[in-house]
């Protein structure tokens, strides 16, 4: 079966065109990303303003060419964090099947989790029952998904995103120490009120995926160009966050831009998205992440096109 999957989050719109085999993606025929900020604001105003859903639509424009190239069997949007929290959310879902004829999921936090986790794991060995952590670090949101094999156990969607603590914490440029603190306490918070200290103990592994975290991955190994392949199963370290998190907050941002194994458009909101990281690796007391670009794409694409819903 192919499939055309379309994320449309917080801070990115990306997509993937893969066959489909059962219960493994046998193949992967394009691949998207695209930095569009949809949530831009959201947090403050409560609504999706219409600079960031036209970023959005230029960006489905080209992608659009793209499926048709492929023709698949089926073709859907998942909207997450920006989406489900704006007040005109469903009326921008609504306006990407009319003008794309994308299905569009407006998942909630709990989906979004379970999609996450299905799609980090769905290549790994189903009898590898090691207690993992899988983290996605959105604009929005960060998911949390606890679980073994490729059975996700507790999960929580936290108020920690890369856009929503810019926004909140971070004004100057290059950000001050007392912001990045102030960024370090308010994650630090949010994340000890959603995951309780039982769910802490048990976990010996972590897996990261999105935007954040490969970037981490390739700035760590200064790629230039991107090499998904050097990013992906890559071992990232808390002292090497830390160690980028001081260089990327010490330099304005045409600087950070520059930065081998960046992409430009996330420059602006990688220092928060390297502060949740270290927070969620401090939280779970690990010294090290595993960078993954197996992430919700994969998910839905295995879990929102067949008849029953993942863990079923």
């Amino acid at each position: 079966m192919r499939i055309a999957i379309v994320d449309i989050g917080t801070n990115s719109t990306r997509l993937l065109v893969c066959e489909r085999d059962g219960d493994r993606i046998a193949d992967e025929l394009e691949r998207e990303s695209t930095v569009t900020r949809l949530g831009a604001g959201v947090d403050s105003d409560g609504r999706l303003s219409d600079e960031a859903m036209d970023r959005v639509y230029a960006t489905l424009d080209r992608y659009r060419e793209l499926i048709d190239r492929h023709d698949p069997d089926a073709a859907i949007a998942v909207l997450t964090s920006a989406a489900r929290d704006a007040a005109n959310g469903q009326e921008f879902a609504d306006s990407v099947r009319e003008r794309y004829g994308l299905e569009p999921h407006v998942i909630t936090g709990d989906e979004e989790a379970g999609l996450t986790f299905l799609g980090a794991m769905s290549e790994r060995d189903p009898e590898d029952r090691t207690p993992t952590v899988v983290i996605d670090i959105g604009g929005g949101s960060t998911e949390i998904v606890i679980g073994e094999g490729r059975e996700a156990g507790f999960h929580v969607s936290t108020q920690a995103g890369v856009v929503r603590q810019t926004e909140r914490h971070i004004h100057e440029d290059p950000p001050t120490e007392e912001e990045v603190a102030e960024t370090r306490e308010d994650v630090r918070a949010i994340l000890r009120e959603g995951v309780p200290e039982e769910q802490r103990r048990a976990v010996e592994r972590a897996i990261a995926v999105a935007g954040t975290a490969t970037s981490l991955g390739a700035i760590a190994q200064e790629l230039d160009p991107y090499d998904p392949e050097k990013v992906h199963g890559y071992r990232l370290t808390r002292s090497q966050c830390e160690e980028i998190l001081d260089r990327l907050a010490s330099i304005p941002l045409e600087e950070r831009r520059q930065v081998a194994g960046l992409h430009p458009d996330r420059a602006p909101t990688i220092v928060a998205g390297v502060v949740i990281l270290l927070e969620v690796l401090r939280l779970f007391g690990l010294e090290a992440v595993e960078v993954s670009e197996h992430d919700i794409l994969r998910g839905a694409a295995l879990g929102l096109t067949r008849d029953e819903p993942p863990g079923s």
